[in-house]
């Protein structure tokens, strides 16, 4: 297991690599390593502008979109385990897009201006989707059902949609250009703080999970299997739950709706490395900071210079991946 994380962290390093090097500015690869390597010696071995590009531009960003991918990388596998449903994830379900009503409600009232307010709203928003789906879903009734689940997320997805369209028609024109091109999915504004938040929120919420995945491994072979080996089901669940939706907001609160990840990247994982969450999960950390950093270079290379929402391109990637997983899972 750990060979086969060290060989994704290293593959998550080479896209890093080539991410850099690539863009409206190409800066050649040997150059980018050696800017690398030099910087922890203070020595400049690049022009003032391509040292600007790489060190305030693209790599933080490339940074922020590993930590991006992997959050919801990881929220896809908790879903799909505790739902024991391949379709599972934090945006089918709403849980992107009620974090994304939290945020956008905290840029309009001010929240913006106190630490940690539209991160704090976006977790309020996602935990407010949580509870919505599982009660349109019947889940006080009785025993929850994969397509219930599934159609009561598309059901609090349009509702929160149609919230967020009302908050765009009362923003003023020079916010709504900004909140619409974030909705999409931007990782343009990636400073020093957020990505120090994000990745602490990711790390403390891996090391949780992680603590887990014994007890994943056993609800998805059946909640009496599990119960019968002493897991307590719903604490466990809860407290994924609330770990997976933080992870979730402060994603979502920071680089907007980004969708289908959770989907294609716990789904390719476990065709290619098994169900074993224990390595299920590392690996899709990795490779879903891989995809979006390959995503997200080619959202700056389609139209370079200007760049498309890195949404769009996840949403082509992933919209038809969903179908087959839709088409395969009906046979």
């Amino acid at each position: 297991m750990l060979k086969i994380s060290a060989l994704m962290f290293v593959l998550f390093l080479a896209i890093c690599l080539i991410s850099l090097s690539v863009g409206s500015v190409h800066i050649d690869l040997i150059n980018v390593l050696k800017s690398l390597v030099n910087a922890f010696t203070g020595t400049i071995s690049l022009s003032p502008q391509e040292e600007l590009i790489l060190f305030s531009v693209r790599l933080p960003r490339i940074i922020f979109a590993g930590i991006v991918g992997a959050s919801l990388s990881l929220g896809g596998v908790v879903f799909q385990a505790m739902l024991r449903n391949p379709l599972a994830d934090p945006y089918i379900l709403g849980i992107s897009g009620g974090s994304a009503l939290g945020a956008i409600a905290g840029i309009i009232i001010g929240a913006s201006s106190f630490y940690l307010g539209i991160p704090l709203l976006a977790f309020c928003g996602a935990l407010a989707t949580v509870f919505l789906v599982f009660v349109v879903a019947g889940g006080t009734r009785g025993p929850l059902l994969d397509n219930s689940l599934l159609l009561s997320g598309v059901v609090v997805n349009a509702f929160f949609s149609a919230a967020i369209l009302f908050f765009l028609s009362i923003v003023n024109s020079l916010e709504l250009h900004s909140i619409t091109f974030w909705l999409m999915g931007d990782l343009s504004r990636a400073s020093f703080k957020e990505i120090s938040l994000a990745a602490i929120c990711l790390f403390t919420g891996f090391l949780i999970i992680y603590a887990q995945a014994r007890k994943l491994n056993l609800i998805v072979q059946g909640e009496e299997t599990a119960l019968h080996l002493g897991v307590n089901i719903e604490r466990t669940k809860q407290l994924l739950l609330i770990v997976t939706s933080l992870i979730t907001a402060v994603a979502v609160s920071m680089a907007g709706i980004i969708g289908f990840i959770g989907i294609m990247v716990p789904h390719m994982m476990r065709l290619v490395f098994g169900s074993d969450h224990r390595l299920l999960l590392p690996v899709s950390a990795l490779f879903g900071a891989s995809f979006l950093v390959i995503a997200d270079t080619l959202a700056r290379l389609v139209l370079a210079p200007a760049e498309l929402p890195v949404g769009v391109i996840t949403a082509l990637c992933g919209a038809p991946y969903f179908i087959f997983l839709l088409k395969r899972k009906s046979l």
